[in-house]
């Protein structure tokens, strides 16, 4: 019967894909004719969870205070009272340890979802994470399969510190074996995060504290509870026609808000939500900019091995006829995150930035040479 559920499941996904293609118009049209409400991006997490629970007795939660606290942050409220401690586990201040427990669980077939207070501190878990989970599928020749879920708030919070608000994007999108996803808008952590669960291989969910809170509209669709998304499918946020912006999780919105300043300014730019880091979406991308002719990309990570610096050489190698001016690179400053608020600000990309860099590529040329 599990079987029967999860095939039809998958057929939603696929559909939700085929759906992405439609021109944007049309897409944006039904989006937001259809909206009925408006969801945080914590319930949206919340209500993913509780229904993949529901719909499969395999899924279970673990990490520190996801029980009897509700989590750090909340977004596990209310499901120990509905589906009791043996799957919803508090576990000791041992990321390493809960997290090999965790990876053992998926080997035996269950679904774990692991969650860290924050992302900083997977790295006391990344041997179980990279080691244990990411290559194992890979070594056992397809032999063992690890459908786990690593999830939690990575990134800049505010007032946190260097030890809170790194960037993991990068760190993670370099391994093979991990799917790396990064919501933005209520839609994309409902989806992303049923799609993570269903998935067989093991997903780095990488969320944001300052967006928890935040709400968007959300149609039936969406909230219908065999709806997912697609992993490795960017959305196209804006529709434009001189510059193509890159974003994922938090900087989506920046990249919106610096849009909506430059169509002021007669500069008409495309804002793509990257929602998946790995598998990246290059197709999405290099069409954008085979379209607008110039690439932007943003991200809050350290700028030297960057998302941003991946996606800058998959269009150089595929697009570069087609650039009419040098890319730019709009990232963190590459520093630990300093703790006083306005040095916070500044190592932080800001929308003003993205508007200079839109602006730089949009009045400036590849020099003759260079295209020779």
């Amino acid at each position: 019967m599990l079987g029967i559920v999860r095939q039809k499941v998958g057929a939603k996904c696929i559909n939700s894909s085929v759906k992405q293609s439609m021109p944007r118009t049309l897409d944006a049209a039904r989006r937001f004719s259809s909206a009925a409400k408006q969801m945080t991006v914590r319930d949206a997490l919340n209500s993913a969870l509780d229904e993949e629970m529901s719909a499969d007795p395999k899924v279970f939660l673990m990490g520190e205070e996801v029980g009897e606290y509700q989590g750090a942050y909340k977004i596990t409220k209310g499901l120990l009272d509905k589906y009791g401690p043996e799957r919803v586990r508090d576990t000791p201040i041992t990321e390493a340890g809960f997290t090999g427990i965790g990876v053992g669980a998926a080997y035996y077939g269950l679904r774990p979802v692991v969650e860290f207070m924050t992302f900083n501190f997977s790295m006391q878990a990344i041997d179980h994470i990279i080691n244990s989970a990411a290559k194992s599928n890979y070594m056992s020749a397809g032999q063992i399969s690890v459908p786990i879920v690593f999830r939690g708030p990575n990134g800049a919070a505010a007032g946190v510190g260097a030890q809170h608000s790194q960037c993991y994007a990068a760190w993670y999108g370099s391994c093979p074996g991990l799917k790396v996803l990064a919501p933005y808008s209520a839609e994309d952590a409902r989806g992303l995060l049923k799609a993570a669960i269903r998935d067989p291989d093991p997903v780095v969910f990488l969320e944001n504290e300052l967006l928890y809170g935040e709400s968007f509209p959300i149609s039936a669709e969406v909230l219908d509870s065999s709806f997912c998304l697609p992993i490795g499918k960017a959305k196209i946020e804006l529709e434009g026609k001189d510059v193509t912006i890159t974003a994922f999780s938090k900087m989506v919105g920046s990249a919106l808000q610096a849009a909506e300043i430059l169509s002021k300014e007669g500069i008409s730019a495309e804002v793509i939500n990257l929602r998946s880091i790995r598998p990246l979406d290059r197709d999405t991308i290099n069409r954008s900019v085979r379209k607008t002719n110039r690439l932007v990309t943003v991200e809050e990570g350290y700028p030297q091995h960057g998302v941003g610096a991946e996606i800058c050489a998959s269009v150089i190698e595929e697009s570069f006829g087609y650039l009419d001016a040098p890319v730019e690179r709009i990232a963190g400053a590459d520093v630990p995150m300093p703790y006083a608020a306005n040095l916070e600000r500044m190592a932080v990309p800001q929308v003003e930035d993205i508007v200079r860099a839109a602006k730089r590529a949009c009045y400036r040329s590849v020099p003759k040479s260079a295209t020779a």
